[in-house]
């Protein structure tokens, strides 16, 4: 099966909008129940039998088993009988926001993620159909259970032999979007090492450097527009709680992150077809981005956005035919690419490298992307020249880049 996203924007009425802001308060309001029915067997569980707490008291039987997506969604069939607003919901819209729930206990337990968190109203910005009927889409319009049609914005032919599995609506600052997830009966086979290749090392003073020697600036979108971001901020929180001057406030904060991130992504999807054009193989170093977003360098680090960077040029390189690997990124800017000898540590300040065995001198991060596309190499088996010298290697010889 091959699964691909194709994102449109709505073109909503004002009563479907109504339908969708009460939908999304819906589920919240299911979303905390159940993350609350879920802490509170947590913490009666957690109580010493001689130490009960002094501000309250968690009475539940002993013989009750864990809170689960199943047992909730019993839960859920009940309430929807007593409650009208819950009645008013599509099923399984409900039964998505329980399975959500549950998806970021088992990211808890099995990826270190924090404990899940209530939601504050307004924060809960999307919700999923997770089943559409026969022929949904119809003259740029979905067909969306208990909804009815609701136009958007086609701006890309939708193939005819796709089939629609799921729909998520979307509410954004600039509007209401629909994600179409679109399904093929097909086997896409795995991109084979080819063609020529190029080592790619990330940076802050330089977003991207090439081992063909091509730098690429950071464009930094956070840091030109946090002025203004921190100057409506300020206007927020002098705003009353509550009030609509304070809900236009927030709509402007909102937009202004929206536009921070489309910048940022629009970037990236330009960078990645312009790597794509120069090569058949593209190495990444395999980065510890928590760890550096911890550092002292924190705010620039999630400034540039490697993690989604590599997604993006990922997902490039598999729509283009052209292979992705990640390599280990320990000491690449520490080692000479020409001889393979260790250079030492670098200061920040110091952007040049100059090997003293070899002679060897380049941009540092020219370096460190000469040394990811040795080690990418490497890991795919190619046979890499030897240098009659020693046992160093040899860079291969890179076409010449574009300008």
């Amino acid at each position: 099966m091959f699964t691909l996203t194709y994102e449109f924007k709505l073109k909503p009425t004002s009563a479907q909008v109504v339908i969708f802001e009460d939908w999304l308060e819906q589920c919240r309001q299911v979303y905390n129940y159940a993350l609350a029915e879920r802490k509170d067997w947590f913490k009666s569980r957690s109580c010493q039998i001689n130490a009960c707490s002094l501000h309250f008291e968690y009475i539940i039987p002993a013989d009750k088993g864990r809170p689960t997506y199943a047992s909730q969604c019993k839960g859920l069939t009940e309430a929807r009988a007593k409650i009208p607003a819950l009645g008013a919901v599509q099923v399984h819209v409900l039964q998505q926001t329980l399975k959500r729930l549950e998806q970021a206990f088992v990211s808890m337990w099995e990826q270190n993620h924090g404990f899940p968190r209530f939601k504050k109203p307004g924060t809960m910005r999307s919700f999923v159909f997770p089943q559409m009927g026969v022929e949904p889409i119809k003259n740029s319009a979905v067909k969306l259970p208990k909804i009815g049609w609701v136009k958007f914005r086609q701006s890309r032919e939708i193939p005819d032999d796709a089939t629609l599995k799921q729909v998520r609506i979307v509410r954004r600052a600039s509007g209401w979007y629909a994600m179409l997830a679109l399904q093929w009966d097909v086997k896409v086979p795995d991109v084979m090492p080819h063609g020529s290749a190029i080592g790619i090392d990330v940076g802050i003073s330089h977003f991207a450097a090439v081992s063909n020697g091509k730098l690429f600036p950071n464009p930094r979108p956070f840091k030109k527009l946090e002025r203004q971001l921190k100057l409506l901020q300020q206007r927020v929180s002098r705003k009353v709680k509550g009030s609509n001057n304070r809900k236009k406030a927030l709509f402007k904060v909102t937009h202004l992150h929206e536009r921070i991130a489309n910048t940022r992504k629009n970037y990236y999807w330009l960078l990645a077809h312009n790597l794509c054009d120069w090569a058949g193989m593209i190495f990444v170093e395999d980065l510890n981005l928590k760890g550096l977003a911890r550092g002292f360098l924190g705010k620039h680090c999630l400034d540039a956005g490697w993690g989604q960077f590599f997604q993006v040029l990922e997902q490039c390189c598999r729509k283009r035919g052209v292979f992705f690997l990640k390599v280990n990124s320990k000491k690449t800017s520490q080692i000479c690419p020409n001889c393979l000898v260790e250079t030492g540590k670098k200061e920040l300040s110091e952007r040049i490298h100059s090997c003293q065995d070899c002679g060897y001198t380049t941009d540092r991060d020219v370096a460190a992307a000469q040394v990811v596309l040795v080690r990418g190499l490497a890991a795919v088996g190619h046979t890499v020249k030897m240098l009659s010298e020693g046992k160093a290697v040899a860079l291969p010889t890179m076409k010449e880049s574009p300008c």
